[in-house]
């Protein structure tokens, strides 16, 4: 895939990573990236995107957020920090033939950062909205998305990803796509 192609929905997925209750009550500004999330996936499945999301460990850290939760009730667990250890989530990546995969979710520069290495080393596209993936410090989130887009990730905003997934004004999705956009909280940005 060439550097400069579009990440359309043809052919893409998204994955939530790890959104936790326990963790994210350490994350500032937790809520927007909850609401980021979770217009990511509305858009997706409006726009027939395959859709999962993983929990890192939750008889430790517990189950995820209500918001994500109702939303994707099939949320395997792990303990690696990288979302490829979890069996029927790489069947699914290559079952579906499936080139590119937009992650996002918690933390930046662990699990997000780790899935999207391993993402890439296994000949994936990876895009990561940097306004739906968060860390408990700035920095971390910082220098997390230095080292993706260095690695050859495309790092961009929810915005950005959902108008690229559905790539046309005059498609049918495009209204609820257009209302999602809308329904963002961009203060503070």
């Amino acid at each position: 895939m060439r550097p400069t192609q579009r990440l359309t929905g043809k052919q893409g997925a998204l994955l939530v990573v790890d959104m936790q209750e326990k963790l994210l009550a350490r994350i500032p500004d937790h809520q927007r990236v909850v609401a980021h999330c979770v217009a990511l996936i509305r858009g997706a499945r409006a726009l027939g995107l395959p859709v999962w999301a993983t929990e890192q460990y939750p008889r430790g850290l517990g189950p995820s957020t209500p918001a994500i939760a109702e939303l994707i009730p099939e949320r395997p667990a792990k303990t690696t920090f990288h979302c490829c250890g979890v069996p029927q989530l790489l069947e699914q990546l290559y079952g579906r033939n499936l080139r590119h995969v937009t992650v996002a979710g918690i933390e930046a520069h662990v699990c997000v950062a780790q899935t999207a290495l391993e993402l890439l080393d296994l000949g994936f596209r990876v895009q990561v909205p940097a306004d739906a993936v968060a860390s408990r410090h700035p920095t971390d989130w910082e220098f997390a998305l230095r080292r993706l887009e260095r690695a050859g990730a495309v790092v961009s905003t929810t915005e950005s990803v959902l108008f690229e997934w559905t790539e046309r004004s005059d498609c049918p999705e495009f209204k609820a796509i257009s209302e999602l956009v809308k329904s963002l909280d961009r203060s503070g940005q």
